[in-house]
């Protein structure tokens, strides 16, 4: 019976492809696991899924000719997953922009097949510098978006106000309970997909995981970040390409994450908040010597946009 399908979905990614896949074999061929990687590549214009299939023939590659973002492309190669002949016990989801460390698989694979319980485990995550980088969170409210737009140092900052687990239950490396895990990693009990369906693809991009595992937690679930596995992830390295764009996919998946879970009179706060947020951020924007004028419009237009969903969200 298969152990595990590892599922990459990759844009314009090519470049980051090889670390990813080769760290990600590498830590497969000695875990014992009988696993299979599929990479759904979303229309990439700089020949990633003809590297892949040159350099790394094992994979089965889908190359949509549409970007079909996050959720769905996730859930493309989900779908051929779940009516495949052999099924396996879990379904791990693995950014591209991210270096398995060795044994990290296996220790995901077997925390989340340890604990009956459990339907969702993420790894330890590090920057490319090799320091510390949160890799799971607390469900989001308005305390992240003051956070984000009134910024705070110190505990207020690194603590659960803004959503974070403190860094000393990652240095025990034991397993503990969270709420979701980053999407850079996530690795899921077949059981759990049946029961809880796939991402909700409302979500273009970002959130997605967030929605997910808030189902899966009303669904019964535990989830579990597991620090002992531990991967690089060269975090906003393959969402950072279209950055105002990405700011209003950004926003358009939390508001509608907040009308979904979120009681309206936080929904208000956080309307008010973005609005008065993003009024700083045209004013900085402006003021920014970095930027040439066309990078400052577009910012400025991102931002106008985002302040206009506030409104009508």
């Amino acid at each position: 019976m298969l152990d595990l399908a590892v599922v990459i979905v990759t844009w314009n990614n090519r470049h980051l492809m090889a670390d990813c896949l080769s760290t990600l074999y590498a830590d497969l061929a000695q875990s014992g696991l009988h696993a299979t990687v599929y990479v759904v590549d979303n229309a990439s214009t700089d020949g990633t899924a003809d590297y892949i299939r040159q350099n790394f023939p094992e994979t089965d590659v889908y190359a949509s000719p549409v970007n079909l973002g996050f959720g769905r492309g996730n859930n493309h190669a989900i779908k051929r997953i779940l009516t495949a002949p052999d099924a396996p016990k879990a379904v791990y989801l693995l950014n591209p922009d991210t270096i398995t460390h060795e044994g990290a698989t296996r220790l995901l694979y077997d925390a989340l097949l340890t604990y009956p319980k459990v339907g969702l485990v993420g790894a330890q995550l590090f920057y490319e510098d090799g320091t510390f980088q949160h890799g799971a969170f607390a469900f989001p409210d308005w305390r992240q978006v003051w956070a984000e737009f009134f910024p705070m140092r110190g505990r207020w900052h690194e603590g659960r106000f803004n959503g974070r687990y403190p860094q000393n239950l990652y240095a025990s490396e034991k397993p503990f309970p969270v709420d979701f895990t980053l999407g850079a990693t996530m690795m899921l009990r077949y059981d759990v997909i049946e029961q809880t369906g796939m991402f909700d693809e409302a979500f273009f991009m970002y959130c997605e995981e967030v929605d997910w595992a808030w189902r899966i937690r009303r669904a019964g679930w535990d989830v579990l970040c597991v620090p002992a596995a531990h991967i690089t992830h060269l975090s906003g390295k393959s969402t950072g390409q279209a950055r105002p764009q990405s700011l209003i996919h950004l926003w358009t998946s939390r508001f509608l994450l907040y009308r979904r879970y979120l009681p309206s009179w936080q929904n208000r706060f956080i309307r008010w908040m973005v609005r008065i947020g993003m009024n700083r951020k045209i004013k900085q924007a402006r003021q920014d010597a970095n930027l040439t004028d066309t990078q400052k419009n577009d910012l400025i237009n991102a931002y106008q946009t985002i302040q206009g969903l506030a409104k009508s969200s």
